[in-house]
């Protein structure tokens, strides 16, 4: 990937089917997520099509699905499958994979294989989604695996789209989200990068501590518009979080497009900018 020639870098977009027609999630949560994002433009882009919308955008983008069986009962689309397709597309994919922490010594040895025989780059978890206390000591040897394999982990924090509006969320818990949970893990793993995923509402100043205290922490501004980000999150990464804060967008519920325009008349330094768009996440994910 030639990222000297790309203007941004999209570190969060999701895979919602696969080439078998598959779903990442069930019908009912498709829809939810729907509404509540207010999303009008195709929910179930494949592979190739994240690839041929970035890429039309001169843009990189870090793909990936979560994985959820053992909390939702849904199958999860296959991250090997994933990884392999945006192999395909090197030049404007860059692919995270999933696992089932509930899966243990499987989930482990799963993350081992994904980044040698797939070439995955990342973890994406959803810890309400996949109804697990990231800070719980049952999940840390698959913490110590992605630290030794030198890749960051990308965690949901805060509010979720997943389950709103419906009967109790769906059973979706809100608190398993809060970037305290992950303060722990940050903590007891140095070396495993952390990536907080959102402005992490109603936790945004913790999330703000747990980057600013932990060198290894940082955060994506996805799922948001830039129009809605909290003061306090704008104040931080036009100053001491300049240089842990990420572009995210949550494609495809929210667009590169949308999230750019609104970005643009966010009152963001000049200096600041490309470290947001592309400068940082060249350096957390490795790719200078």
């Amino acid at each position: 990937m030639d990222v000297s020639s790309l203007t941004a870098i999209d570190v969060h977009t999701h895979v919602e089917q696969d080439g078998h027609g598959c779903f990442a999630l069930d019908q009912e949560l498709l829809d939810a997520s729907a509404k509540y994002f207010r999303a009008g433009q195709d929910r179930t882009p494949t592979v190739t099509a994240i690839a041929e919308h970035y890429r039309a955008r001169n843009m990189a983008a870090v793909v990936f699905t979560v994985e959820a069986p053992a909390a939702t009962g849904h199958p999860a689309l296959s991250s090997e499958e994933i990884a392999d397709a945006a192999a395909e597309h090197a030049d404007v994919l860059i692919p995270f994979g999933s696992v089932d922490p509930h899966a243990g010594k499987a989930a482990v040895l799963r993350a081992r294989r994904l980044v040698a025989e797939h070439g995955v780059r990342g973890f994406k978890f959803h810890p309400s989604l996949q109804a697990f206390e990231p800070n719980d000591v049952r999940f840390y040897p698959l913490y110590e695996a992605i630290q030794e394999l030198g890749v960051p982990a990308l965690f949901h924090t805060g509010q979720t789209g997943i389950g709103a509006g419906l009967p109790g969320g769906h059973g979706i818990k809100l608190r398993y989200s809060n970037p305290m949970l992950l303060d722990d893990v940050a903590a007891d793993f140095p070396g495993l990068t952390i990536i907080l995923a959102h402005p992490s509402v109603p936790w945004q100043d913790e999330a703000i501590s747990v980057a600013t205290h932990k060198a290894n922490v940082y955060i994506d501004l996805s799922g948001w518009s830039p129009k809605y980000f909290p003061p306090q999150l704008v104040r931080a990464a036009n100053s001491l979080l300049k240089r842990k804060v990420l572009f995210g967008s949550d494609f495809p519920v929210l667009t590169p497009d949308r999230w750019l325009a609104d970005f643009a008349a966010l009152d963001i330094k000049d200096d600041v900018r490309p470290l947001i768009l592309k400068e940082n996440a060249i350096r957390v994910l490795g790719l200078g």
